[in-house]
């Protein structure tokens, strides 16, 4: 609250006879109450606010695959990606050949369209089989009980159609978390249904550093 204080006492100087001499006020400002005021305010907001929540992102790993599993896929449905140091990605189709005539090397923005080549290759050779009656029922019905679960696929007729394609991922020592991140991106945009991740072989990679050394 304000308040004002009358002060008597002199200071003033009389211009004449019968002139009064004015009187000085004071003025004091009390900041109890604002206080108080802000006190409520701050209390006020933080009970009001939502705190902000950190931004994460949505990620799906593969599932474990066994040794014996990745031996069952068919040779022409197989891809292997590779990563290297300074985004360089290495590709092959099926079994690296001993001479390495396979063996490409491609970029984050190129591989996309040789997953998604790799896959219209592997529908256009597909031959039905018995194994296609349990995907496409699972396809139709879902399964809620598998992470992610799977939704009822209106397109559950072709679900079975790339069951033969198989990508192995293999990131290299020098591979940067970026990268390893962007391809398991690339798994979910392509729709890739069987993938994995797996070690370098040694004959990989002496591939990589040989073609890496002679790239400088």
């Amino acid at each position: 609250m304000a308040s004002i204080d009358e002060g008597g006492g002199g200071g003033g100087h009389k211009k004449g006879p019968g002139v009064k001499k004015a009187k000085k006020l004071s003025t004091r400002v009390d900041m109890t109450p604002m206080v108080d005021l802000g006190f409520l305010l701050i209390t006020f907001f933080i009970f009001t606010t939502t705190m902000s929540s950190p931004t994460t992102m949505q990620l799906y790993m593969p599932k474990d695959t066994k040794d014996e599993d990745l031996n069952k896929a068919k040779e022409s449905g197989a891809l292997t990606i590779m990563l290297g140091k300074n985004n360089v990605v290495y590709v092959y189709r099926g079994q690296l050949l001993p001479d390495g005539s396979n063996f490409h090397t491609t970029t984050f923005k190129g591989i996309r369209d040789t997953i998604i080549q790799m896959k219209k290759d592997v529908i256009n050779a597909h031959v039905h089989d018995a194994g296609c009656t349990k995907i496409q029922e699972e396809a139709r019905v879902g399964n809620p009980n598998v992470k992610p679960p799977i939704q009822p696929d209106p397109n559950w007729k072709n679900a079975c159609l790339d069951k033969d394609l198989v990508i192995v991922i293999k990131p290299d020592d020098e591979a940067t978390y970026k990268n390893t991140i962007d391809i398991l991106d690339e798994m979910a945009i392509s729709a890739i249904k069987r993938y994995a991740m797996v070690d370098l072989f040694p004959a990989e990679k002496l591939l990589i550093q040989t073609t890496e050394g002679g790239s400088k």
